[in-house]
């Protein structure tokens, strides 16, 4: 099953590499992303379960965030043929094999075990969505794209110092040399403590950078605002994702050394000053696309926020990692609609997008109060929870400073997005032909309702899943 898992999307790559059809080739997508959910909710519905010699293993914490990446893609591939039969003069070969071997190499560092193959994943991730950003073909692109590359680059190689670092604190405990997650947490009371908290640090800025944490984000504002709406929310809802379970990985190994406290400071330190960060450059963002490459800087500090502050709220912050996710899509894809609606993204050029395209501009108002935490949508659930969590372990300070940045973003991006459906549209917008239809619109709408549906109520088998991962980083052995 496991192998089922990473080797299907993959194999269907090489088919859409291969296929010469341009028009047939993004339907794969939609049959990639249906034959994986399949598959995945098969493996959810047995007991855990592992590959050859402990290498991959679908764990307690690898269980529900396999199930969301694999709905938050088959959203993304509904919306793919409609949104590529709408851009003929680009070839999509090189898309549709790049968006399904990434899907691949997620759930390999989902399922990785061992801590250089959960690496390899990672860096194989990053190399294979460099190319999804440059779909455009422009100068900005492909700045945005080395951009991402290289400070990904420098990222991952810290991420590789830190593991390093791991591994030789293993062998100064004069205990044997071994890369597997089970075997480290097992030993992690024996661990070297100088050398642990020192590959703490580096694994969690070069796995920060991919999340896109700031002061490590500088790419994130560029990557998505050049990049395909569908590219944005993979990379919001993907990437950052699969990066986010790489450092919950290692501060399993820390929670069970003991130096679960050491590893908390770090992330609420991370955490607040992700927040802020976006607070201030969202205030007046005239690109709509770049202000929401500082709503997943926000968000991605919401997550690591919650699991420094420890009991409740870690339960709320993998919660948030769902929510958010699925408002991405929300936001991304409208937001790409609504770029294709006006030929700009910037708020001097486009206003008035009720008029002009009502369903997207609709469903981009909508997501803005779905990711800023407005009731009844699921990221107030998981964004109170949080907020709970931050009172109830004695960090009321921290709790404070959450609810003023939330007021904070709620008021600059509330502003940006005001200006974009509001108003009336520019007359230098009638030549453009795009339309919403029923293909690039629906699959939006899906997950505006799943998002509706968290907000309201937690479907049991979710919080099970969300519950158990939550007692799986803070156990001890």
């Amino acid at each position: 099953m496991l192998s089922a898992l990473i080797g299907t999307p993959l194999l269907l790559a090489l088919i859409a590499f291969a296929m010469p059809w341009e028009r047939v080739r993004p339907w794969l997508l939609p049959v990639a992303g249906l034959a994986h959910l399949g598959l995945t909710l098969a493996a959810l519905a047995g007991p855990v379960e592992a590959g050859p010699q402990g290498w991959l293993v679908l764990d307690r914490l690898g269980r529900p965030v396999l199930g969301f990446l694999s709905v938050l893609f088959l959203v993304c591939a509904l919306y793919a043929p409609g949104y590529l039969a709408q851009r003929p003069e680009r070839k999509n070969r090189v898309f549709c094999a790049c968006v399904l071997g990434s899907l691949g190499t997620l759930t390999l560092l989902v399922l990785a075990h061992h801590l250089g193959l959960m690496w390899v994943a990672l860096e194989t991730t990053t190399l294979a969505s460099a190319p999804l950003i440059y779909f455009n073909h422009n100068a900005r692109s492909i700045e945005a794209t080395w951009k991402y590359l290289l400070i990904g680059s420098v990222g991952i190689a810290l991420a590789l110092l830190g593991s390093f670092f791991l591994a030789y604190g293993a062998l100064r405990s004069g205990l044997p040399s071994t890369l597997l997650f089970d075997d480290l947490v097992r030993h992690a009371p024996e661990l070297s403590k100088p050398w642990l908290h020192a590959s703490f640090v580096l694994l969690l800025v070069g796995f920060g950078t991919k999340m896109g944490l700031a002061p490590m984000h500088s790419w994130k504002p560029d990557a998505y605002g050049e990049a395909p709406g569908l590219v944005g929310t993979l990379l919001a809802g993907g990437l950052t994702s699969g990066a986010f379970v790489a450092i919950l990985r290692f501060f399993h190994i820390c929670s069970a050394a003991g130096e679960a406290e050491f590893a908390r400071q770090l992330l609420l330190a991370l955490g607040l000053l992700s927040m802020a960060v976006a607070g201030v450059f969202m205030v007046r963002q005239r690109d709509f696309k770049r202000m929401l490459a500082y709503s997943s800087v926000e968000h991605m500090g919401i997550l690591v926020l919650g699991i420094g502050l420890g009991g409740e709220a870690v339960f709320g912050a993998l919660l948030h990692l769902v929510n958010n996710g699925l408002c991405k899509a929300v936001l991304f894809l409208s937001a790409g609609n609504i770029h294709r609606a006006f030929g700009s993204k910037r708020t001097e050029h486009v206003s008035g997008a009720l008029r002009r395209v009502p369903g997207s501009a609709a469903l981009f108002l909508a997501g803005f109060f779905a990711i800023t935490g407005s009731p009844p949508f699921g990221p107030f659930m998981s964004e109170f929870t949080i907020v709970r969590g931050a009172f109830a372990t004695g960090h009321p300070a921290v709790g404070a400073a959450f609810l003023f940045f939330l007021v904070v973003i709620f008021i600059g991006m509330g502003a940006t997005v005001l200006a974009v459906v509001q108003g009336e549209p520019p007359a230098s917008v009638t030549a453009v032909a795009f339309r919403d239809r029923f293909s690039t619109i629906a699959p939006i709408v899906l997950a505006l309702v799943m998002v509706l549906v968290m907000g309201v109520y937690i479907p049991e088998p979710v919080s099970r899943l969300l519950r158990d991962a939550a007692s799986f980083l803070e156990a001890r052995p």
